[in-house]
């Protein structure tokens, strides 16, 4: 019963996450060439995961978000004059937000026909270990991992 539980509230906060990341470019954006994602968008892309691979969706955005998420990342910390990126440990939440907009940056790169194929197309692939989300979550950990020497700064 948790698993389900965990399962739509990790649903819950990507639409929101990404409802709210629309509403907010629409406002910016008044004359952009393309549509803000809709709600029916979002709701065909469950069905474009399922077309693709003949999972359960839900289990596909988990694998997703899990794979995506970071442990570590770097900050930026001014130390006697000089500017140093400090390793940082994430917590769990902030991972989470973290992995979500990295899953919705990736996918509004792609190129397709809507951001309901796009979307889908990028949590099968963070699901399945690529992707431009999991590239960038090995990016900030090649990061973090070349600047230890300044983990003393935090």
């Amino acid at each position: 019963m948790e698993s389900v539980q965990l399962e739509h509230e990790n649903v819950t906060e990507f639409v929101l996450v990404t409802l709210r990341d629309r509403v907010e470019e629409g406002r910016r954006f008044s004359n952009e060439e393309k549509d803000p994602m809709t709600s029916k968008e979002l709701n065909e892309e469950p069905y474009e995961i399922q077309q693709k691979i003949e999972t359960n969706p839900l289990s596909v955005l988990r694998q997703a978000i899990r794979g995506v998420t970071p442990d570590i990342a770097v900050k930026a910390r001014r130390v006697g004059g000089s500017t140093h990126q400090v390793p940082i440990e994430i917590g769990s939440t902030q991972g989470k937000a973290l992995a979500i907009r990295w899953l919705l940056g990736a996918s509004q790169k792609r190129p397709g026909r809507n951001m309901a194929f796009k979307l889908s197309s990028e949590l099968v692939d963070a699901a399945k270990g690529s992707g431009d989300a999991i590239r960038k979550k090995e990016e900030t950990h090649r990061m973090a991992e070349a600047n230890r020497a300044f983990a003393h700064f935090r």
